[in-house]
């Protein structure tokens, strides 16, 4: 017999044994009075009314004391020891109560009291199974370092605790509470943008063509319409349609799909806010943008100081504005502006880089940047006015012509985000999204396509807007002191076994 056979039978006995006794091991409901915190935070009030709770949640540990029992039940991250006695709830309750095992839900009824060790708990009167499960959950060890608690031995393996995150959210605390603030950031970005009057829009994921950023996108077919379809690498296109129908601020939290790497800062599908403003540009972007980072470290560490992985971020506003050129003097030490095409190539290669495609300066710049750049910027910073060719969809710079009005911020050496002015000219969009056409014939791996009906929407008018989109996963890993983006995606993608 397998160990997993082992393990399921004894539990599957108990459940026809509770089935015989009458007893339904999955009921449909089950009516609390309290969480298992309201206890917790009341807990002198409770003792002292001596009233009866009602609280449900999943069993934890066991402790068997001849005809009682001290078990921990479990509710969210949150839990509290039971006292069952037989006295208590009877022989025939008893006799039930024994078939339960770790990792099943009850639902309980009883008064709070302090143990002869001072420890809360609940005096059981009656029980009710909610659900009787029918495999066992790993025993994992557990061990105390620097006052936290870290689990090892049977589950500390990463890939079967992203595989199964279900199992990882039920041991590890520490995971529950990952997610958690995941879903504060979530809300205060949420609450930022409605509180200035974006309305909240929806845009298709499924794309006839996909738009808003260079990228390899996913593939699909509709079988009805026989249509070739795409996963949308970017909302950005949509949005800025919603612009043109008299919609003057917009946002959208989304899933984005890249059919790219993995790494500890990619996955292929990664959830995005992009947001557009119009009659604003790429300069007050950078007020939204510093502003929710803000308001969502705060809301989760209650500072804009915090520490990320050893190294301390100031996340206060206003963050360092830096342009792309006066960062590669910075950081490289050199003005590339003096630097020849002969140059700028050697320079790259002395790093391993090379370029694809045709030899085209601006993306050389750009290159340059990142390689002799980007390692440096771990404090919070908006990488400014980038080359002309690095976009399609940006204004021209308005006071040099070689550059677009685009900025990325960077954090802990991470690009984090991207804005435009967006460009609202159609006669030099076309021209743009022709010349990505034609750089994608010149071997170039990554272009944007052209798409007329974008094309034919600005043409009947976009007032002056500025756009950003906000990487919600790296912001996640920033502000709760992650290093690997699976860890906070709840189901990653991950390799068959």
């Amino acid at each position: 017999m397998s160990n997993s056979n082992k393990q399921v039978n004894p539990r599957l006995e108990k459940l026809e044994k509770i089935i015989n006794s009458g007893q339904n091991p999955y009921p449909y409901r089950f009516s609390r009075s309290h969480d298992i915190s309201e206890i917790i935070d009341n807990s002198d009030k409770f003792i002292e009314s001596e009233d009866e709770v009602r609280l449900a949640g999943r069993i934890i540990a066991f402790r068997r004391q001849g005809k009682t029992v001290f078990c921990n039940l479990k509710q969210d991250s949150q839990k509290i020891q039971l006292y069952v006695s037989q006295k208590v709830i009877g022989e025939e309750s008893y006799d039930l109560f024994k078939c339960l095992d770790l990792g099943d839900f009850i639902g309980i009824e009883g008064s709070v009291f302090l143990t002869r060790t001072n420890e809360l708990s609940i005096n059981v009167k009656k029980f009710e199974i909610l659900c009787k499960s029918t495999r066992a959950l790993p025993v994992p060890k557990e061990k105390i370092v620097d006052g936290e608690k870290q689990i090892f031995d049977q589950f500390k393996n990463k890939e079967q605790r992203y595989r199964q995150r279900y199992i990882d959210l039920i041991l590890n605390d520490s995971v529950m509470d990952t997610f958690k603030k995941r879903s504060l950031i979530v809300k205060t970005i949420r609450e930022y943008l409605e509180n200035d009057s974006f309305l909240a829009v929806e845009t298709p994921t499924l794309q006839k063509i996909y738009g808003g950023a260079n990228a390899k996108p996913f593939e699909t077919h509709h079988n009805s319409l026989d249509l070739k379809l795409y996963l949308r690498v970017s909302n950005e296109l949509f949005l800025k349609r919603c612009i043109v129908g008299g919609m003057e601020k917009v946002y959208e939290i989304v899933k984005d799909f890249r059919n790219e790497g993995i790494d500890r800062t990619h996955n292929p599908e990664f959830s995005q806010v992009e947001f557009y403003q119009a009659y604003a540009d790429y300069k007050d972007m950078m007020v939204h943008f510093e502003n929710i980072y803000a308001k969502a470290c705060i809301a989760v560490n209650g500072t804009t100081k915090i520490n990320y992985q050893g190294v301390d971020l100031d996340l206060t506003p206003p963050w360092e504005r830096l342009t792309m050129k006066d960062a590669i003097k910075k950081y490289a030490g050199f003005d590339v502006d003096e630097k020849s095409d002969d140059e700028i190539v050697a320079l790259l290669k002395a790093k391993d880089v090379e370029l694809e495609g045709n030899y085209i300066r601006g993306l050389a710049v750009s290159e340059l940047f990142e390689t002799y750049c980007e390692e440096f910027l771990v404090q919070p910073v908006f990488i400014t006015d980038h080359p002309i060719e690095s976009t399609p969809l940006c204004k021209v710079h308005r006071d040099n012509k070689t550059l677009v009005e685009r900025f990325e911020p960077y954090i802990n050496t991470w690009e984090i985000g991207n804005a435009y002015s967006e460009l609202n000219d159609p006669v030099l969009q076309r021209k743009f999204f022709q010349d990505q056409v034609e750089r994608g014939r010149g071997g170039e791996d990554e272009t944007h396509p052209m798409d007329e009906d974008f094309l034919n929407a600005i043409e009947y008018g976009m007032p002056p807007t500025g756009g950003v989109g906000m990487g919600i996963d790296r912001m996640v890993m920033i502000l709760t002191n992650q290093t690997t983006i699976r860890d906070v995606i709840l189901f990653p993608l991950m390799r068959d076994n």
